[in-house]
């Protein structure tokens, strides 16, 4: 099963706080069925879901996460910032989103978000924690990193897990860098693409999937150049 046109990113970031195991299920009750999470490493080489390096914005916590050890990671509250709503939600670990999406039958693709210096042990760690414990009753994951060190390790540690490029800033040599890693699939964001390049990508053999598109119109234009997924804040739009 290859991913759907609708992907959920960081679980339903826009009705739920990012990178929850409440995001992860409100994309599930949204409809969408797969959703896209960030991981990271804490200070004791943990594997956990969260997106910045600094604590702050989603926690209200002074501090990086890569000098934070799980333990203390669990205490801070990541759903207050969001609403009161989430109030007490907490920052999940890797283990526990995989439970999670075996339990609602969502696919994911898992982003490699490395802290500095860490490129290559997150995706290590983060590359066995898939191969040990993905559920087998879901679609194969994708692994997906801006960081080309981590995309290097993935390679090597886990060939049969499909890879993804993801590209912010220009698409230049994409053919190159996406046959480097031997990635499956292009991830960009989405004011980057025309349809020239579009085709170019899916006619060379790649899967292209486009970040983050929030408006039904942008969605409808990257579907008739053949992108084959969108990451969204809000599945429920589509």
């Amino acid at each position: 099963m290859s991913a759907p046109f609708i992907i959920g990113h960081r679980g339903a970031c826009g009705h739920a706080p990012e990178n929850t195991l409440a995001s992860i299920r409100k994309a599930g009750e949204l409809g969408a069925l797969w959703v896209e999470f960030d991981t990271m490493l804490s200070h004791d080489n943990e594997v956990i879901i969260f997106h910045d390096d600094s604590l702050l914005r989603t926690t209200q916590t002074e501090g990086l996460v890569a000098d934070t050890d799980w333990h203390d990671l669990q205490k801070f509250d990541a759903g207050s910032w969001y609403s009161d709503q989430f109030a007490n939600v907490r920052i999940p670990h890797f283990k526990e989103a995989m439970d999670l999406l075996g339990g609602l039958g969502l696919g994911a693709v898992v982003e490699i978000k490395p802290s500095l210096g860490r490129d290559e042990e997150t995706a290590r760690l983060a590359a066995q924690m898939l191969k040990d414990y993905w559920p087998n009753s879901l679609p194969p994951p994708i692994l997906s990193s801006f960081n080309v060190d981590s995309l290097r390790v993935a390679q090597v540690c886990a060939p049969d897990i499909p890879r993804a490029l993801n590209i912010r800033d220009n698409l230049k040599d994409w053919q190159s860098r996406l046959q480097a890693f031997d990635c499956v699939a292009l991830h960009c964001w989405h004011e980057l693409l025309d349809e020239t390049t579009a085709t170019a990508i899916i006619k060379a053999g790649y899967d292209l999937r486009c970040f983050t598109v929030n408006e039904p119109v942008r969605a409808d234009i990257l579907s008739n150049w053949g992108v084959n997924s969108i990451f969204t804040d809000f599945p429920d739009r589509f």
